[in-house]
């Protein structure tokens, strides 16, 4: 008998979503393979945001479809729920309570079984690190601490697909370097499928096996990063692509892709 093949962990197929007289979202399309990193990229404003909420269930798309393991978001919410692990942009943890306290607060809400929650969250702050700050408050934490701590909160269903909306947003270069180390060990042990998204180009060109560049609500190209690279000439960075896709925004009135190739070369000619 012949397998069927593994459904893929993210299919966006033709979603739009809109408040009001802003068409946050124009029918964007991508697919997430089970187990890589995939990064959407995009400046404020894009419609990231708007089509992850899509993706974790807390918006309905107005047309289109989004499916996470061949389980559609709209139709069989619960069920997607369970697959995912969500770390929103804005810091979600309580201050008011312990580490351990944050932690099993969402075993709770996903419902664990009671025999099995403090193993799971012991385990959850033991591999982001936390494990001898679990009896702190989390006002006493550090930034990177707290952007660890939601994502213990995150892991404590063991998701299929864990969603990152700019996770080391203000946070220093340690930190930023101490949470992606935890994210990237995730992925390793247990093939952990992530999509995220960020501003820092560094972080998508290391991280991600592949990208989309979303901009007005529409994706405007996908691939790796080396493919995006190069689909712009040899001396391209992640930055140019970025800056290349979202236009106006970025490039300046009058300027052009080209423009700031010509720019750079002019400026390592000048030392």
């Amino acid at each position: 008998m012949t397998e069927r093949p593994e459904p893929l962990a993210v299919e966006v197929t033709d979603i739009s979503k809109r408040f009001k007289d802003v068409l946050a979202v124009d029918r964007a399309t991508f697919q997430v393979r089970p187990g890589e990193i995939f990064g959407l990229l995009g400046p404020n404003g894009a419609g990231k945001t708007t089509t992850i909420r899509v993706l974790v269930t807390l918006l309905p798309p107005d047309s289109g479809r989004a499916a996470v393991f061949g389980l559609d978001t709209v139709k069989q919410t619960m069920a997607v729920r369970r697959l995912i692990g969500y770390v929103p942009q804005q810091l979600s943890a309580d201050g008011s309570l312990t580490g351990w306290e944050n932690v099993m607060l969402f075993a709770r809400l996903y419902d664990l079984p009671r025999r099995d929650r403090k193993a799971a969250v012991a385990e959850s702050l033991e591999l982001m690190g936390l494990a001898d700050a679990r009896d702190r408050l989390v006002s006493t934490y550090s930034g990177g601490m707290v952007r660890r701590l939601e994502l213990a909160q995150a892991l404590i269903n063991r998701p299929r697909l864990l969603v990152l909306d700019e996770p080391t947003i203000g946070l220093d270069p340690i930190a930023r370097t101490e949470v992606w180390e935890r994210v990237l060990s995730l992925r390793q042990e247990a093939g952990t499928t992530i999509l995220l998204t960020t501003h820092y180009m560094e972080e998508a060109d290391q991280l991600c096996d592949r990208l989309a560049l979303m901009h007005h609500g529409q994706i405007q190209a996908s691939g790796t990063p080396a493919e995006l690279k190069s689909s712009l000439g040899a001396e391209a960075t992640l930055e140019d692509v970025f800056r290349y896709y979202a236009g106006e925004h970025l490039v300046g009135e009058g300027g052009s892709f080209k423009d700031v190739r010509a720019v750079r070369r002019t400026a390592r000619r000048l030392g």
